[in-house]
């Protein structure tokens, strides 16, 4: 399996990266976060700019984006517009979603960019094609907010992500009970050993999953999420406390 690179942070490799959300609502708040994550032990921030006001209007995007880059410095940055349907805050047209992700893409300003694999093919396919131009990693995500599918399923996504030429591959489900948390590492560890051929995301949502964000080094799960403040999805683990439980099962490993 691959490594992909956001700047220094390597993927794929050794303890899993953890990501923080920043999802405030202005820019002043956004800039305002970023700056208290000097201290966070993190590796990579997710904008979530789907809970930005402006979040809709491409030049106050560049905008911010430009102040946020400014505020982290080297820390990587991962942009994600997540829409209605997958759990997000806004809608958004699919041509507008496109025109977004490109301009954020050239704009120089980030190292990955979340696209949403079930959008329609076409419309991944022209996703994936502007930010690779850019020289900027695809980082393809499927979101099921009411229900854990099977274990097939699961890996069905998982490799349309990696069919559709994602960089990293992601996917979040709920469960409904503690066997769907073994749904899904079971479907992490199979995509892992026979499938993968880059960096898995997989993570189960709610109190029920929390195991999920913590093991992925056992299961082949790359990157997890961890919260400073207001959470991005339920179940994140404040990061601290993440960084923690990482780090005795890798030395325990």
């Amino acid at each position: 399996m691959k490594t992909v690179y956001l700047k220094h942070v390597e993927v794929g490799a050794g303890v899993p990266k953890v990501i923080v959300p920043i999802v405030a609502p202005t820019a002043q708040g956004i800039v305002e976060k970023a700056e208290s994550f000097r201290t966070i032990p993190m590796q990579v921030v997710e904008w979530r700019v789907d809970f930005y006001h402006d979040a809709l209007d491409i030049s106050k995007v560049l905008d911010t984006l430009g102040k946020l880059r400014a505020a982290l410095g080297e820390t990587p940055i991962l942009f994600t517009f997540r829409t209605k349907k997958e759990g997000g805050e806004k809608p958004i047209s699919m041509e507008h979603y496109t025109a977004l992700n490109k301009a954020v893409a050239e704009s120089g300003c980030v190292e990955a960019i979340d696209v949403e694999v079930f959008s329609g093919d076409d419309v991944v396919r022209q996703n994936v094609k502007n930010i690779h131009a850019a020289g900027v990693a695809v980082v393809g995500s499927n979101h099921e907010f009411k229900h854990t599918p099977s274990e097939d399923d699961i890996i069905y996504r998982l490799r349309k992500e990696q069919d559709l030429g994602c960089d990293i591959l992601k996917i979040a489900v709920m469960p409904q009970t503690k066997r769907d948390v073994i749904t899904l590492l079971s479907a992490t560890e199979r995509m892992y050993t026979d499938y993968a051929e880059q960096p898995l995301i997989t993570m189960s949502m709610a109190p029920t999953g929390v195991l999920s964000r913590f093991c992925g080094e056992v299961f082949g799960s790359a990157m997890t999420f961890g919260a400073v403040g207001q959470t991005s999805a339920p179940g994140q683990v404040p990061v601290e406390r993440l960084n923690t439980a990482l780090q005795i099962l890798h030395e325990s490993m």
